[in-house]
């Protein structure tokens, strides 16, 4: 594969101020083991379980240097988590979270151009503002976009 030393244009300057990698989220079938697997296996620094029931899941978050990795597992039967599992039994990657800047800003840029499953924003695992635009407009892969404001 030859690689191009072309740059792309630069974002329209209402465009979301998209930061870091802020989490990979993985949906696992046992929160415990997948949990005790990076803790004892890999050598992690794995967080405490949280049950977020307003999102329908359970989370445990790993830290590394770079970002975090975040379990995820179904809390009830209505849990999108628990159909994602149905799907995949033994679990997979489910979705990836950006950083940005100003959550409501950033729907309402991305609305115009892509479907968003979250019309207003609501607060995820951090205590923070987040909403999920449609993996089929997003190359296959359920982005997640989270409001942090830059450390002062």
């Amino acid at each position: 594969m030859s690689s191009s030393s072309s740059t792309s244009p630069p974002p329209p300057s209402s465009s979301p101020s998209v930061g870091r990698l802020n989490h990979v989220a993985i949906a696992v079938p046992d929160l415990e083991a997948a949990a005790a697997r990076y803790r004892n296996v890999l050598g992690c620094q794995v967080g405490e379980k949280q049950d977020l029931p307003e999102h329908g899941v359970s989370v445990v978050f790993i830290d590394l240097p770079n970002t975090k990795i975040e379990l995820l597992h179904p809390l009830g039967d209505n849990s999108p988590i628990a159909k994602f599992l149905s799907k995949n039994p033994s679990g997979g990657l489910h979705h990836l979270c950006l950083e940005v800047d100003d959550i409501q800003e950033s729907l309402d840029f991305v609305s115009e151009k892509v479907r968003v499953l979250d019309k207003k924003p609501k607060i995820g695992a951090h205590g923070n503002p987040v909403a999920f635009l449609h993996p089929k407009d997003s190359d296959g892969v359920l982005l997640e976009m989270e409001e942090v404001k830059p450390a002062k």
